[in-house]
């Protein structure tokens, strides 16, 4: 029998995956800055999914989610993308202010609404900001892909998804057109930030927004269509 778990609990599980998949283990302190609580309502929730085996706590190390923990986190996460192109695709939302709504979205979308929005939905592969939608299953179709710090210099990449779905975030790469099919090259590394033509305008983005853009190279997306017609 499948756990049940609280909304808050939803959205712990589901930021830790976010982190995880960033940086391999969500920190305490990340968690209370991403979730808008105090550190100690974190420590106290940290324990009560441990106790319930949904997420392994070493101290002074971070939070890893356990087998039974991810499981949950997917199914939350494909919830919460699909809520996304909801908002997108059939009410015409604006791509940067559709993950605080789908956040609430998320937690009402039962098993069979979901499934059904993703018939909908012509079952989309990702959510507007180009990260993929897990599927009924669990599977999650990742990309080869990493982020835009570590491009190399006069290289054509191809933007492909945006990790961190905040509307400020979003708002500040769509004024310098930075979005999921967007051509970049960067161009220069400065101390706090790196200079890069998108678009063949040239724009300057600090460290951490340029890490929270993930690109694939050309030659990548060559041989991705190259294996698809083999196929």
């Amino acid at each position: 029998m499948e756990t049940e778990v609280s909304h808050e609990a939803e959205e712990y599980l589901e930021a830790i995956y976010r982190f995880q998949n960033r940086r391999g283990v969500a920190k305490t302190t990340e968690l209370a800055s991403e979730l808008d609580v105090a550190l100690g309502s974190v420590t106290n929730t940290i324990q009560h999914l441990k106790k319930h085996g949904l997420v392994d706590h070493e101290p002074y190390r971070g939070v890893k989610l356990t087998a039974k923990g991810e499981k949950i986190a997917l199914k939350i996460l494909r919830r919460h993308r699909l809520a996304e192109r909801l908002l997108t695709d059939i009410l015409n939302a604006k791509w940067s202010n559709v993950h605080e709504d789908a956040c609430k979205l998320e937690h009402a979308l039962t098993e069979e609404v979901t499934k059904l929005l993703e018939r909908k939905l012509g079952y989309p592969k990702s959510c507007p900001h180009g990260n993929p939608i897990p599927s009924e299953n669990g599977k999650m179709g990742e990309e080869t892909c990493h982020p835009l710090t570590e491009a190399s210099m006069n290289k054509v990449y191809t933007v492909s998804r945006m990790i961190d779905e905040k509307r400020e975030k979003l708002l500040a790469l769509t004024s310098k057109s930075i979005m999921p099919g967007a051509k970049v090259r960067v161009v220069e590394r400065k101390s706090s930030s790196i200079v890069l033509y998108v678009a063949e305008k040239k724009c300057a983005l600090d460290y951490d927004a340029a890490s929270s853009v993930l690109v694939k190279s050309m030659e990548n997306e060559k041989n991705a269509r190259q294996k698809k017609a083999v196929i």
